[in-house]
């Protein structure tokens, strides 16, 4: 079926297609942030160790490297609406086999699998976005993203209660519940049967030295951020912080990614020049940083609160930045394949390196040191993202 009766398919209200990303947004980092908080009660109850752990995050974010960059592969054989809607099914599959097999090869299996989910909804919803909201693409892109985080928030900070009371594993399995409402009300717009190959496609953009820049500030940006939602809580806790309350810290981190995510979305469209706020956002960053490497009792609020504004605005911004490259959706896709999967791929790597640093040193401080020279290297990153720029391929 062709790309106009498969639009035609798909006419829907604007708004409720929003309230769907958002929900689909929302179920994206529960399956990775939920496991921090109580990965002390994981480690006692499985016998993994620190690096072991480190592979909680670092497999699903590796998945979705590697199915980002099939983006184009996936949208000829599923369709965009097919496509997400069994990515958002294998998330709910994902944590609901966590109630049952929870030993360490459950798990590790269970954060694989969640990783192909979130990798096929990630992959193929930024073009989706590009052709629904051609003339919003800052908006819609913010306000997904803003989801993202809001779900991670959230998982965070219920996990150690859900766990009092239905066991760790239990407070794990039960995002299988949202998901599963997502993929119902993702169901309501579409099947994938009416737009494969909607938009077109292209190839990876692999001789653009450009696409190449983008996808390693990408990857940066991303392993702070999943450095801070593995390695956060485990490093509270070591200070001797309860369950509970790490996750609440990790909460609070996420509450102030929704936050910045929202103000993004708000402010984006009065920067043409999107290095403005790279550059600010990434200031922020630093200093919560050093709060969190010279003074983590005292200045733990201050540094969460830091933390999550800093990369609560660079994730939407990277992408944003991203999407600025791109002229039509099928580019959108194409690059977003490129950006995302070479990107999360080297993001995976920042947990796994955390948990060694861990086992080694039984500290993280010098993971955060590294953070914060990673922050120093996009900022010089930042500054060949003049506006105005467009890739053709």
């Amino acid at each position: 079926m062709s790309g106009q009766s498969g639009a035609r398919r798909h006419a829907a209200p604007a708004g409720f297609i929003l309230l769907a990303l958002m929900l689909l947004g929302l179920n994206l980092r529960p399956i990775l942030a939920s496991v921090g908080p109580v990965l002390d009660d994981i480690q006692i109850a499985t016998g993994i160790t620190s690096s072991q752990a480190g592979l909680l995050t670092t497999l699903p974010v590796l998945a979705m490297g590697i199915c980002a960059l099939a983006g184009n592969v996936l949208q000829r054989l599923f369709g965009q609406y097919g496509g997400i809607l069994l990515g958002i099914t294998v998330i709910a599959v994902a944590c609901a086999a966590r109630w049952l097999w929870h030993d360490s090869s459950g798990l590790i299996i269970t954060a694989a699998l969640g990783g192909l989910g979130i990798a096929l909804v990630q992959a193929l919803l930024p073009a989706f976005i590009k052709t629904q909201f051609a003339a919003r693409v800052g908006l819609v892109m913010g306000l997904y993203t803003t989801g993202i985080m809001a779900g991670a928030a959230i998982a965070a900070a219920s996990v150690a209660p859900l766990a009092t009371v239905i066991s760790w594993h239990g407070g794990l399995a039960f995002w299988a519940v949202p998901a599963l409402l997502a993929a119902l009300l993702w169901l309501v717009l579409g099947t994938a049967a009416s737009d494969k190959g909607a938009g077109g496609s292209l190839r990876l953009p692999l001789n653009e030295p450009r696409a190449w820049l983008l996808m390693t500030f990408f990857g940066i940006a991303t392993g702070a951020y999943t450095l801070v939602l593995a390695w956060l809580p485990p490093f509270y806790t070591q200070l001797g912080w309860t369950s509970t309350e790490s996750g609440l810290l990790l909460g609070l981190v996420t509450v102030a990614e929704v936050v910045a995510g929202l103000l993004v979305s708000t402010l984006v469209g009065y920067f043409p020049n999107r290095r403005v706020l790279v550059w600010g956002t990434l200031v922020v960053q630093v200093f919560g940083l050093l709060c969190l490497i010279f003074s983590p009792a005292d200045l733990a609020i201050t540094a969460a609160i830091l933390l999550g504004l800093g990369i609560g605005a660079i994730f939407p911004l990277s992408l944003i930045i991203t999407m600025d490259h791109a002229e039509t959706p099928a580019q959108a896709g194409a690059l977003m394949s490129m950006v995302q999967g070479g990107g999360y791929i080297i993001a995976s790597v920042v947990p796994i390196l955390a948990g060694l640093i861990r086992q080694r040193f039984a500290d993280l401080t010098l993971a955060w040191v590294c953070m914060g020279v990673g922050a120093l290297v996009l900022m010089i990153i930042a500054a060949r993202f003049a506006p105005g720029k467009k890739l053709h391929f």
